[in-house]
């Protein structure tokens, strides 16, 4: 390679990122079906997202949740209190027919499993899930689909305004973000029928707000480990305590193996409650006797989310006298932590068909354009980070060799939020015009810039260390393979800067795709954007390369942000 090639490396750092807030018919005179909907032409979808941009929450509310942690039922019931106020009591929610699932890794990728199979037996599927990507609309869902504009808009005036009617000066008038789009989510499935709702936990378990159902039909613990660690506490039995507080009496639980310590207080939390819960066995145990089971989401990760996903669409169909009647039985006892082992069964053809058909955007997706092929994960903890990088050289090696005769280069593009360690996710990575749904106001541009320099200090920091080689600089195991773009190692005498920090994400893909691809066309860019010497040779690189291989990691906020821009029809 040339010079101006080896002294390159690609780490993109976000400074403007889209991060995003930091969560049966009921009779006619319950609820919000008999408030009437505003009529006004100005409440237009985008005038519902702004107003529910209000509601997020700031940095001084995110104290106090950290201080009042220790004293759930103090959060539930004001909980409670919003529920009542919006017409709707506890026990109405159990109706509902509830899946609830909490975790650190895969807990939504496990819900997206388990309602596209519960739909493929053809039952209307209710769906709340959490951080949206694009529109905040994603985040309720009816038989897999984002509820539209309009519906979107009807609930949110009719549940605004019950609010604003409830309110007295005991009180506050209005929840904050998550709360309200939870309380809007309850509504929005009681009201329009739907025979089940799939619930993922918001952050942690026991004081998530979703915790306010009292009786779900059968609960979930995806993955465990490290995040969220000023809220959930900083090692994973307390943050497994957490999870665990979804348990209830009575209802069957299911989770995944986990290491020794956070199993054992996930048993010792069921076993307090008297919630019987299950260990699921391996995918690999429920495909014996049958043909290998394809799933619509790739990686090797997502396999553990799928078998729980079959356990608990399992037990739901049993609980229900659905295809099946009967109480969940253990196959066998369990020896691990003295957790029984859920049922192995022989998956029905509705349920190969929902785990072939389910999609989950910005989970292991892949968008390929031409000479670019965009991987994206937002992954955001270091277990998932890895679960991304074991993916993303699973994708490399089955990718179709490029026909031009230019190099083969790759690009990292990554951000971290919240209060994640960015220096261990990166050195996982490298150890040598907004929508108002996008839209945060729980940080300034200057808190966010400082968070991208941040980064960029810790990745050069990593290059200088150059302890072994990666995913990025190893060498191919086929003639032939990719050279690495920003990520050779320095010559000697060269530019020793290994990475860009872009002002928004609009510029980051300008710069990645020069131009090339198909859909991203976006206006010509600002100037000043290539004055930099390592983004003016780079962009020469990028012009050049036969292909080019974008990892999109890091922050699920960030990757919703490049799929804005390389899925428009998502925006609309």
């Amino acid at each position: 390679m040339s010079r101006a090639r080896n002294h390159l490396r690609a780490a993109l750092f976000l400074a403007a990122a889209s991060a995003r807030g930091v969560t049966t018919q009921v009779a006619a005179q319950r609820g919000l079906s008999a408030w009437p909907v505003p009529q006004e032409p100005s409440m237009e979808y985008q005038d519902a997202v702004r107003m529910l941009n209000t509601l997020q929450t700031n940095a001084g509310y995110l104290e106090q949740v950290k201080r009042q942690r220790g004293d759930p039922q103090t959060q539930l019931e004001a909980m409670e209190l919003y529920l009542a106020r919006s017409g709707l009591q506890v026990e109405d929610l159990d109706r509902l027919n509830i899946i609830h699932v909490t975790g650190t890794k895969g807990k939504g990728s496990t819900c997206a499993f388990t309602e596209c199979i519960l739909r493929s037996y053809g039952l209307k599927t209710g769906f709340f899930s959490s951080p949206h990507l694009v529109q905040v609309r994603e985040r309720i869902r009816i038989n897999g689909q984002p509820i539209s504009p309009e519906l979107f808009t009807k609930y949110f005036w009719r549940l605004y305004h019950r609010l604003e009617e409830t309110k007295d000066g005991s009180c506050v008038s209005m929840p904050p973000y998550f709360r309200f789009l939870t309380l809007m989510a309850f509504h929005v499935f009681l009201q329009e029928k739907v025979d089940l709702a799939v619930v993922e936990v918001g952050i942690g378990g026991a004081y998530d707000c979703t915790n306010i159902i009292r009786k779900p039909v059968v609960c979930g613990v995806s993955s465990l480990g490290i995040d969220h660690t000023s809220l959930l506490g900083d090692t994973v039995e307390k943050i497994a305590w957490q999870k665990g507080g979804i348990f209830k009496q009575g209802v069957p639980a299911f989770t995944v193996l986990q290491p020794e310590g956070p199993l054992a207080v996930l048993r010792d939390r069921a076993q307090q409650i008297s919630c019987p819960l299950y260990l699921c066995p391996t995918l690999e145990a429920l495909e014996e006797g049958g043909p290998p089971l394809a799933l619509g989401l790739d990686g090797e990760h997502q396999r553990s989310n799928a078998a729980l996903a079959l356990q608990l669409a399992h037990c739901w169909l049993q609980r229900q006298d659905r295809h099946g009647a009967g109480e969940v039985k253990a196959s066998r006892p369990g020896l691990l932590w003295q957790l029984p082992l859920a049922p192995v069964f022989q998956p029905t053809s509705h349920m190969r068909l929902g785990l072939r058909n389910t999609e989950w955007l910005g989970r292991t997706q892949v968008l390929r354009r031409g000479p670019l092929t965009w991987y994206l994960d937002g992954a955001h903890t270091p277990s998932s980070v890895q679960a991304c990088v074991r993916w993303f050289r699973q994708a490399l090696q089955g990718r179709e060799r490029p026909s031009g005769s230019g190099p083969e280069v790759r690009v990292l593009l990554f951000n971290a939020t919240g209060d994640r360690d960015p220096a261990a996710l990166l050195k996982l990575l490298q150890v040598r015009g907004r929508l108002a749904d996008q839209q945060n106001f729980t940080v300034t541009l200057d808190q966010v810039l400082l968070r991208c320099l941040e980064h960029q200090q810790h990745w050069n920091h990593l290059d200088e260390e150059q302890a072994s080689p990666d995913l990025w600089s190893a060498p191919s195991p086929e003639p032939g393979g990719p050279t690495s773009l920003l990520l050779a190692p320095h010559p000697p005498h060269t530019c020793s800067a290994s990475s860009l920090v872009f002002s928004c994400i609009s510029h980051a893909l300008q710069w990645i795709s020069q131009g090339r691809d198909p859909v991203f066309q976006p206006p010509t860019p600002p100037k000043g954007l290539l004055t930099h010497p390592v983004a003016h040779s780079g962009a020469s690189v990028l012009h050049e390369a036969a292909a080019i291989h974008v990892l999109v990691t890091g922050s699920l906020h960030l990757v919703g942000g490049v799929l804005k821009l390389l899925e428009p029809a998502l925006s609309q």
